[in-house]
């Protein structure tokens, strides 16, 4: 086994932890298959220590001024466009994207960054004059406390950064506890705000697995949870956090369907599914996992898409050339492998088999597995049930636009979905008939600009909020209404006005 090269721990008042840890973890390199480092596992004591240091740190960035906050985040906003290389590689290396879609990782964060750096204007409040007689009213939004974030391995730095940059810019201070299977990006992140110029203890950094969720999930001193990961854990820790008198925002998985009408440019949708289904492996929760081919053009679409995934070249993220890397451990790879069998044993055909596809660079133990299209797949079939969560397509035969929208409404997930179609009263009509909290139209993946907010309905979403844009402002303050009476001068007493003859 490979000797491994970097220890990790944990970042709290605004340094690495000292202590020992009773646990560890591997890190894995997912293009060798081989360990590569260690990180510190929390226990409670350590979750303790990080809200204590964000706990003692608020009274003093709570009272901040919104343009001084605003000005640790434009100076972390370009700490991180200087590091941005850097950041890229440290995910690639644990989490196994090839280096572009790591560097896109980085650029969508700092979009949130971008919107949080205008908190003193996201944070103006209403006011009315005169509401009753010489009494006015106004409405100010203020900061929660502490609040902790939980993010997945898919996106070590980006879903973050959805978090924290206005967690803070909205006053508040931050435990995050990231995937503890590449946790890296989430340490360098803590460092660049902490040259930025935030003071110690309004950042921390907690790593761990379910012992160190559950301590965030039951402190009495954290006051909302952000989540992103799967659907039963999101259910779990809303219902924990809930039950402890928490705030909580909880995005879960997705089962993404691209609806493609028979008037579409299929070599335009069979660019979007190869794009949007195989990207990242397929390990992101706006990936596309379902298309939906309506008749007639079922036959003609799946074998564009084949064309195109023989052209892919698979291998290391950190390889030049490389369009897809790995999965992220060898448990998830065969867990994803699995259902090509399952899909099969179902009656679905195997129209591509990722397990052939050629790995360029790769060492024999990494965690490969190739673009992967299963045709004829049906609702029942345990392959369209289940979140995947890797580079497998499944493709739906409907007869009609109006079968297609019954199969997207029927999944009990709602999170992101696309039509492509050249008909715009079409598109207009799936637009507002789908159950979908993301919908694009001719394109794949719909994640919204960070000036807009982020989630999905049903069984995608845990709590009424989503994150960052408007809806994040929102959740990271609470709403507070004034209402205020002085008398005025004329009334006698002490009056300072401008003095006038009698």
């Amino acid at each position: 086994m490979e000797q491994a090269t970097t220890h990790r721990t944990h970042w709290i008042n605004g340094k690495p932890w000292t202590g020992a840890a009773a646990t560890r973890g591997d890190i894995y390199n997912p293009a060798t298959g081989r360990v590569s480092g260690t990180v510190d596992y929390a226990t409670a004591a350590e979750v303790d220590a990080a809200v204590a240091a964000a706990a003692a740190a608020l009274p003093g960035w709570r009272e901040t001024s919104l343009v001084r906050r605003a000005a640790v985040l434009f100076e972390f906003r370009e700490l991180v466009r200087k590091h941005s290389g850097e950041l890229a590689a440290r995910i690639t290396a644990e989490h196994g994207k090839v280096v572009s879609d790591a560097a896109g990782e980085v650029a969508r964060g700092l979009e949130v960054v971008d919107f949080a750096c205008g908190i003193p204007h996201l944070l103006k409040g209403g006011f009315s004059e005169n509401v009753s007689t010489g009494i006015d009213a106004y409405s100010i939004r203020q900061p929660v406390g502490v609040v902790a974030g939980i993010t997945p391995f898919n996106f070590p730095a980006m879903v973050p950064m959805w978090m924290f940059p206005i967690a803070l810019a909205c006053g508040n201070t931050f435990v995050l506890k990231p995937s503890e299977k590449d946790p890296s990006a989430s340490l360098l992140l803590a460092e660049l705000l902490a040259q930025a110029g935030l003071p110690d203890g309004a950042f921390n950094v907690v790593h761990g697995a379910k012992p160190a969720v559950d301590a965030l999930l039951s402190h009495p001193d954290v006051r909302a949870v952000s989540f992103v990961g799967s659907t039963p854990i999101a259910r779990y820790v809303a219902e924990t956090a809930t039950s402890h008198g928490k705030r909580v925002q909880a995005l879960g998985g997705a089962k993404n369907h691209m609806v493609v009408l028979p008037d579409a440019d299929l070599d335009l949708a069979a660019d979007a599914a190869v794009n949007a289904g195989f990207g990242s492996a397929g390990e992101r929760c706006m990936a596309i996992s379902v298309l939906v081919a309506v008749d007639p053009i079922g036959d003609e679409l799946v074998g564009k898409i084949a064309d195109r995934i023989g052209k892919l070249t698979v291998g290391p993220g950190d390889a030049e050339g490389s369009e897809m890397g790995p999965l992220v451990t060898r448990d998830h790879r065969d867990k994803v492998a699995s259902y090509l069998d399952s899909g099969v044993a179902e009656g679905a055909t195997l129209a591509v088999d990722g397990r052939d596809h050629p790995v360029t660079g790769g060492a024999a133990d990494g965690f490969w597995l190739g673009p992967t299209v299963l045709d004829h797949v049906t609702p029942q079939m345990r392959a369209y049930q289940d979140e995947i969560f890797g580079p497998v397509l499944s493709v739906v035969r409907a007869g009609s636009y109006a079968r297609a929208l019954e199969i997207v409404n029927a999944n009990p997930y709602g999170n992101g979905t696309a039509i492509f179609t050249n008909d715009g009263g079409a598109a207009r009509r799936f637009t507002h008939e789908v159950e979908v909290g993301m919908v694009g139209v001719n394109v794949p993946i719909p994640v919204p600009m960070a000036f807009y907010s982020f989630g999905g309905w049903k069984s995608s979403l845990f709590g009424d909020t989503h994150v960052h844009g408007t809806e994040g402002v929102h959740f990271y303050t609470r709403g507070k209404a004034v209402t205020s009476r002085w008398l005025d001068p004329s009334h006698g007493g002490v009056n300072l006005g401008f003095p006038v003859n009698q």
